[in-house]
């Protein structure tokens, strides 16, 4: 008897939160009864609850062995083995707990969360659908069930998931984030924006989503209260709190040291490090380097679109080159191109990134190469882990990856220049020219495009930015309507947008004294070759800050229209001015927003000064760097055999340049 009434005090105290109490409590009943099972077994959470997994292993197998047929010691100890990584270990234990209480739910929706773990997404649907059979009413399985759908991309069936966890739970902030986030997959950024804001009111301090938040609202150029809600997460950010992912932060500010500080900061947050560490291997260099380009984007995206001729001028005498893909097997003409270009294609999509791991280190890689860095789809967990001695982060990421073990960022000699190596954690490789692979194949259309037909005015000064929203801001848009009112009867010719941001951006112009209808959205077009064309009736091209045109600045200038830059602070910002340096077309770079905004006016009310400009930018897409491939392949590939050069002769990574 006194025994037991010091566990139901141990275990009052636990429920209470008094771990330090309820610990004295079950050892003081294990004193008297070293078997007691329920003290045994408690103890094993209570380790579990504080983070020490191997002292909560040797409790709970120690509890099994009092009571093998204990169907909660079994899901508890998967659930140690889990955080141990000991993945087969415990799906055996859930499923042991399984056989033992078929009814039991709670086993079932852990055990669909290992599947995800391990990549075995359709058997975790069947473990949640098992659990909301025995408990109709249970939030966590369908707020899981709708994380698998979205793996999936099934995006409407994982918000009605989400929807019926919020109609059991209305208070889960998680639930209501993560629908958000499929609402955006959805393309309905005003739900999402709900969806968002409803779970900050209830637990303001869910990591990164008031900066999500915060992007969401741009990619509707949504701005109520945009300086104050920006000033509030940069110094939260200061303070090192986890309010926003390094990608939003890169159109939000230009202070590259806090885009290192974020970036380092999420990687140390959200990514553990690997269990099975690089090691190095003891073997004769192969008679050629073996490059392992890692993407997620190999299909229809603007890194594809960039890098295609890159792949394809690779000296094959002495480079090998591999394909790890990750994202989705689009079957699209660019995705059908890569396949024939690399010497081999590896579709890793299904792959967790312990397969991953394996099947990239069994390739025997001399340099890999991570063409997405901390975008959409990214997988951190591989770098980190380590998959070739020389590792390079290139392009897909416009800033730095914050990954210890990321050797090399390779950019140019504009975008980083000496005195910015300490806004990186990599080591920096600076090409010659532009950092920017061009496919000079992607040729715009021989199609003469009307200004009717595009919806652009009879007469008048065109300046387009086809950026995406997000990089609209509302200091550039200030630049924008005070070039639009001292050029009269110009328009400005923005990328094609939903009916909200049409008209959020049209009442910004009209709050700007400038009329809504100077703004015009180009439809979509689903011939890139076309896209290309049309922006030929464009007159100049105007860039954004802090975050400038990249694929969509090369696109204007290869389709001979001037693009106007302001040279910022950050990689990000850098881009535009890189382009323009590897055309020698330095007139159009700009150092701050009030020359922006002069030297745009001045090239509008000067016809002879901008023809000019439109002439030399024709003759220098022919003779000048930017566009050619296989310069730029020579110099990408003289820095590879550099740094392979420098690791074999056991020096340590260093910066360097690459020059012409």
């Amino acid at each position: 008897m006194k025994a037991q009434a010091k566990w139901e005090q141990g275990l009052a105290a636990h429920r209470q939160g008094d771990l330090d109490q309820a610990r004295a409590l079950y050892e003081r009943v294990l004193k008297w009864h070293p078997n007691h099972f329920d003290a045994v077994h408690m103890l094993g959470l209570l380790a579990y609850q504080q983070g020490h997994l191997d002292r909560a292993a040797l409790f709970i197998a120690k509890a099994l062995r009092i009571d093998p047929d204990a169907a909660s010691a079994h899901n508890n100890y998967a659930n140690v083995l889990q955080d141990q990584r000991k993945l087969t270990s415990a799906l055996a234990s859930y499923d042991r707990a399984i056989s033992l209480d078929p009814q039991y739910a709670e086993a079932h929706n852990n055990r669909g969360d290992l599947l995800q773990v391990m990549g075995r997404v359709p058997d975790a649907l069947l473990s949640y659908a098992r659990a909301l059979e025995i408990s109709p009413r249970y939030a966590a399985a369908f707020y899981n069930q709708g994380n698998a759908l979205g793996r999936l991309g099934r995006w409407r069936e994982a918000v009605e998931s989400y929807d019926q966890a919020l109609s059991i739970a209305p208070q889960y902030p998680q639930a209501l984030m993560n629908r958000g986030n499929a609402l955006v997959e959805l393309r309905d950024n005003e739900a999402a924006v709900q969806s968002y804001s409803q779970a900050l009111s209830i637990d303001p301090a869910i990591p990164y989503l008031a900066g999500t938040l915060l992007h969401v609202n741009m990619q509707q150029c949504k701005w109520v209260d945009y300086s104050l809600r920006l000033e509030a997460l940069l110094t939260d950010l200061r303070a090192n709190k986890p309010v926003c992912q390094p990608f939003p932060l890169l159109a939000l500010t230009d202070d590259a040291m806090l885009h290192k500080q974020v970036a380092q900061a999420w990687i140390d947050t959200t990514h553990t490090k690997p269990r099975a560490p690089w090691a190095p291997k003891d073997r004769p260099r192969h008679a050629k380097l073996r490059l392992g380009y890692f993407s997620g984007d190999f299909c229809n995206h603007p890194v594809a679109y960039l890098t295609a001729g890159l792949f394809e001028e690779h000296d094959r005498s002495l480079f090998e080159i591999f394909a790890f893909s990750f994202g989705p097997d689009t079957r699209d003409d660019m995705r059908l191109r890569l396949e024939k270009t690399f010497d081999h294609f590896v579709d890793v999509k299904d792959c967790t990134d312990a397969q991953l791991i394996a099947r990239a280190r069994e390739t025997d890689l001399d340099i890999a190469i991570d063409l997405t860095g901390l975008t959409k789809g990214c997988r951190p967990g591989v770098f980190l882990a380590r998959v070739a001695p020389i590792q390079i982060s290139y392009l897909g990421y416009p800033g730095t990856t914050g990954i210890a073990a990321m050797d090399y960022v390779l950019v140019d000699q504009t975008i980083a220049e000496p005195a910015d190596a300490v806004h990186y954690s990599e080591k920096i490789i600076r090409l010659a020219h532009s950092y920017q692979a061009n496919d000079p194949s992607r040729r715009p259309s021989s199609r003469i495009f009307s200004r009717a037909e595009l919806g652009l005015p009879p007469t008048g000064f065109v300046f387009c930015c086809f950026n995406n929203s997000y990089k609209i801001n509302p200091v550039i848009f200030d630049c924008w309507m005070k070039i639009l009112q001292q050029v009269p009867g110009s328009v400005l010719w923005l990328r094609e947008a939903t009916e909200q941001t049409a008209q959020h951006l049209r009442h910004e112009a009209l709050a700007r004294g400038v009329e809504a209808t100077r703004l015009v959205f180009a439809g979509r077009i689903e011939s890139m070759a076309d896209h290309l064309a049309r922006q030929r009736a464009a007159d100049l091209f105007i860039d954004a800050l802090p975050y400038n045109a990249h694929t969509t600045a090369s696109d204007a200038l290869w389709a001979g229209v001037p693009v106007l830059t302001c040279k910022g602070r950050s990689y990000a910002g850098r881009v535009g001015a890189s382009l323009l340096r590897a055309l020698d077309l330095n007139e159009l770079i700009t150092n701050d927003l009030d020359e922006y905004v002069q030297v745009a006016v001045a090239l509008a009310q000067d016809p002879a000064r901008l023809s000019a400009v439109r002439s030399a930018l024709q003759q220098k897409l022919l003779d000048k760097p930017l566009f050619d491939i296989k310069r730029f392949t020579r110099h990408v590939e003289q820095a590879f055999q550099i740094a392979i050069e420098r690791k074999v002769a056991g020096l340590p990574n260093d910066h360097f340049d690459i020059n012409d």
